[in-house]
């Protein structure tokens, strides 16, 4: 599924998202919209309850912010979550599945309301596809 608007807000080929403060300002490629936005229920995405869509790595650019942002990693270490250590908002993270991608906080999108998305799948972080090869 792809959004080119989601409630009001129309989304741009070049669309920046923030955290809550401001600091981190990150620029998406985003040519087709918000591709494929979903929930995951793996322990960390079922706390912090953010819907994600993904882009290709080079379609992710931090234009400010880059040292008020903090890693996290657990469990195999292998995804990257990064956070703004200011005001705690997850921004992105490089995922485990598809390590090519960086996945983004849907809700960081400026003008975008995520609960406007309506129904979001769910993917099933828990039963990890990497965990069964």
């Amino acid at each position: 599924m792809r959004y080119t608007q989601i409630g009001q807000a129309s989304i741009h080929p070049i669309h920046r998202l923030s955290c809550h403060c401001g600091g981190v300002v990150i620029e998406l490629h985003l040519p087709n919209g918000v591709e494929n936005p979903r929930r995951c229920n793996c322990s960390i995405c079922r706390r912090r309850g953010a819907i994600c869509s993904s882009v290709p790595l080079a379609d992710l650019k931090i234009l400010q912010g880059q040292a008020l942002l903090t890693l996290y990693q657990f469990n195999t270490r292998t995804a990257k979550h990064y956070f703004c250590k200011v005001c705690g908002i997850y921004t992105h993270h490089q995922r485990r599945s598809d390590p090519g991608v960086y996945a983004y906080n849907v809700g960081c999108l400026e003008g975008v309301n995520p609960f406007e998305l309506g129904e979001v799948p769910i993917s099933d972080g828990v039963h990890h596809v990497s965990d069964r090869l």
